[in-house]
């Protein structure tokens, strides 16, 4: 059951984002199809148009039947006799055409009409007249189409003026044309542009255009000659109603309510720039949906600018299309998925916080115990690592409450380095846990670990020296909450009696049960499962990699990784160490053929057991593979710790004599870390002395180690043999093993241990370190 209700806890998490997306893409299709998308959209096309201003291209004109004309000729409606005087001063002007918004429809004065039907007459064909449709009466909703008297028709063009407004009253688009009597008719701001279209079809009105822009004179003044041909010369004129008393007047979203005559100019204007178009609503939709995708990957306050940022994004790609591209695209079902998904984060987030003050010390803010089970908690083999400190009540008496918890942070960044993805849990007050990594041997872990907790810690101005002890237990990620309690009590242990770190004595059946693994052992060589890793060893003077060591690592297909801390003691113990090394040996062999194509210098370095020097069918196995491979073995390196003199010591020699024969160079690993290392520098046959990472590691800030590393340099050098320093992790510490003279280096500064595939490619890339 608690494994059940970990995985829906999981599950959960992993899938909150899914459902932010599923439910905002919902929210946006809704918005799409109900009729609250468009009245949102109606809502926001002010500010659309707002964000450009646009002036009047200039070839319209717009003759106002103002308040100034209104007054000047009084009697309504006016004699058809002013429209002729009109149309002859425009035509003597030089204008292209005259189109009228007035309703000519019904008879007036016979003389005026007249005389209108003359000046018409003698403008042959430049004068449109209007056509609409309008209601029977209140009652009848049936249309009447109205046309000018069949007196005005002979000599004019027949252009619609119908406007249609929205369900709100506000006009957003006009008609390329309707029908009337039967006919499709252009509408004026078709024929004015010239652009052709569907009757009962519309396009909207670029309202971004200021219709203050467009010029204008008063229809007095034009009926007196009195205004200048100029500004007439070379343009449409288009002739309607202004004065508030003639009516005519239609609300719009951005410049309000404005006379019929200047939509009319507006939608003209509109078609000159262009035509614009629908776009597709499911563009901004997938638009947002990217943006969305990105949303929810944030956390915490970002998540408003990234909201704000999408919303910002998103309008200006659709304003972007609507100014430029002449592609009107529909807005609010995006910025309401935007917007949603934005919501439902912040939402999301509060709930995860919740979630996370149940998993956090609330005095250092690291991971707790319940966060430590929740997170590891599954069948994998882990070795968990209990912290306790001595003199934490001490500490909290001199530091105070406050410091106290900054010597723990302090402690745990120092814990992080070698815990399993940095991750340092805080369990109980005088308790830190973590996981040690399955691919690092523990002993040297944890060497130098207590080679780094050595050093006082820094707080509020004070150093202070803290005194730990570390507990360890194994199992696997079910026992979590038993591994804590018998690595707390190894921990205290530990603190008893005076060592640094100690064994749950719950881990005894479990050692006794790993021997086990050796019969899997004999059957994963066989199957080949057992895998090599390189870490590369990185020449100083050259400033490249020119050599690599083998690692072995094993991926159990049920228990998963099993360590070689764990593995290879027990194949030295039940004598499985030389298939192992064998099976190593061949793979490196075969793998070096591979590189040295392209990558010739490069040279592999294998270990080999001090037990296996004195085995001589080994040596002959290794032999045969070196003298048979095709790989020259001066592309080989074995690395022997100086504990392989100690109990044969002839026989050694003399196998490491012979592999100096065949061409293989040798190395000593781990030096400094035996008990007569000088005496065996004297005896073996060495080409290569591997400073021990312990030394290597503090050597640029601890002055006893910069003096053993630099002395131990100058020695092998006297000697002949090149130095190779392991377990270098930061700059600082290179640049002084190369201003020690240091040939070779090796640690994660350069690189962790790779698969072949992996530590190819990086040879392939020249791989350098910046000087």
């Amino acid at each position: 059951m608690r494994r059940l209700i970990a995985f829906g806890k999981a599950f959960a998490r992993r899938t909150s984002n899914w459902a932010i997306l599923g439910v905002s893409v919902l929210i946006g299709t809704l918005l799409a199809l109900l009729p609250i998308g468009d009245a949102l959209d109606r809502a926001i096309s002010p500010a659309r148009f707002a964000v450009v201003h646009r002036a009047a291209s200039g070839k319209l004109l717009v003759v106002e039947m103002d308040a100034k004309s209104a007054k000047a000729i009084q009697r309504w409606p006016w004699s058809r006799a002013h429209y002729s005087a009109v149309v002859d001063h425009l035509r003597h002007a030089g204008a292209t055409s005259i189109l009228f918004d007035v309703d000519f429809s019904s008879a007036s004065d016979p003389a005026g009409d007249a005389a209108f039907a003359a000046a018409l007459a003698r403008a042959d064909g430049m004068v449109t007249l209007p056509t609409f449709g309008q209601s029977a009466d209140l009652l009848d909703q049936r249309t009447i189409d109205a046309l000018p008297i069949p007196l005005f028709r002979p000599n004019v063009a027949l252009a619609s003026v119908s406007i249609r407004p929205d369900r709100d009253g506000q006009v957003r688009s006009m008609p390329f044309g309707t029908i009337t009597a039967g006919t499709p008719r252009p509408s004026i701001s078709a024929y004015i542009a010239q652009r052709s279209g569907t009757a009962d079809t519309g396009f909207p009105i670029d309202m971004s255009i200021d219709p203050a822009t467009i010029p204008r004179l008063s229809f007095i003044d034009v009926r007196n000659g009195k205004f200048d041909p100029a500004l007439v010369r070379g343009r449409s004129i288009l002739i309607g109603a202004t004065a508030i008393e003639m009516g005519d007047r239609y609300g719009t979203p951005l410049w309000g309510v404005i006379p019929g005559v200047f939509i009319q100019a507006l939608g003209s204007e509109t078609l000159l720039r262009g035509v614009p178009v629908a776009g597709e609503p499911a563009v901004p939709l997938v638009l947002a949906l990217v943006a969305i995708l990105l949303i929810v990957r944030t956390r915490g306050i970002a998540i408003l600018p990234a909201m704000l940022g999408a919303h910002v994004v998103l309008a200006g790609l659709v304003l972007v299309a609507q100014h430029a591209l002449l592609i009107v695209y529909p807005l609010a079902a995006g910025l309401g998925m935007i917007a949603v998904a934005g919501l439902a984060c912040g939402v999301r987030d509060v709930a995860g916080r919740f979630r996370l003050q149940r998993t956090i010390d609330e005095a250092t803010g690291l991971p707790n115990g319940r966060s430590l089970v929740a997170e590891r908690q599954g069948g994998a083999t882990c070795t968990l690592v209990v912290t306790q400190f001595n003199n934490y009540e001490s500490l909290l008496a001199v530091l105070g409450p406050r410091s106290g918890a900054d010597v723990v942070l302090r402690i745990a960044d120092r814990l992080a380095l070698v815990a399993q993805d940095g991750r340092v849990y805080r369990t109980a007050d005088r308790h830190l846990a973590f996981v040690l990594p399955q691919d690092q041997a523990i002993d040297d872990t944890l060497h130098g670990l207590r080679a780094i907790m050595l050093q006082p810690v820094e707080v509020a101005g004070r150093r202070v020296d803290v005194v730990i002890a570390l507990g360890l237990a194994s199992g696997t990620g079910d026992t979590l909450e038993r591994l804590l309690v018998d690595a707390a009590m190894a921990a205290d242990e530990a603190l008893q009696a005076g060592s640094f770190w100690q064994r749950s004595v719950a881990d005894d059946g479990n050692l006794e049960r790993s021997i086990s693994l050796m019969g899997e052992l004999d059957a994963a060589l066989a199957a080949d499962q057992i895998d090599v890793y390189y870490q590369p060893k990185y020449d100083l003077r050259k400033r490249r990699i020119t050599s690599t060591e083998a690692l072995v690592r094993w991926r159990h297909p049920e228990r998963g990784f099993v360590g070689p801390d764990v593995f290879i003691p027990l194949a030295e113990k039940t004598n499985r160490i030389a298939p192992l090394t064998l099976h190593v040996l061949q793979r490196v062999v075969r793998d070096v053929a591979d590189w040295r194509v392209l990558h010739g210098s490069v040279t592999a370095a294998v270990n080999i057991s001090a037990n296996l020097l004195s085995d001589t069918a080994f040596n002959a196995q290794v032999e045969d593979i070196l003298l048979t491979s095709g790989v020259p073995s001066t592309a080989l390196v074995f690395e022997v710790t100086e504990s392989a003199a100690m109990s044969d010591p002839t026989s050694a020699i003399a196998a490491l004599n012979r592999y100096r024969e065949i061409g293989v160079a040798v190395s000593m690993d781990d030096y400094g870390t035996g008990q007569s290392t000088l005496t065996y520098l004297k005896q073996l046959p060495l080409n290569e002395l591997k400073i021990d990472r312990s030394f290597v590691q503090h050597a640029h800030v601890n002055r006893a180690d910069s003096v053993l590393v630099r002395s131990t340099i100058e020695l092998a050098h006297e000697l002949g043999l090149k130095v190779v320093a392991e377990g270098v992790e930061d700059r600082a510490c290179l640049d002084f093993l190369s201003a020690c003279g240091c040939d070779l280096i090796q640690g994660y500064f350069i690189s962790r241990p790779l698969p072949l595939g992996e530590f190819v490619t990086l040879l392939g890339e020249d791989f350098k370190v910046a000087a």
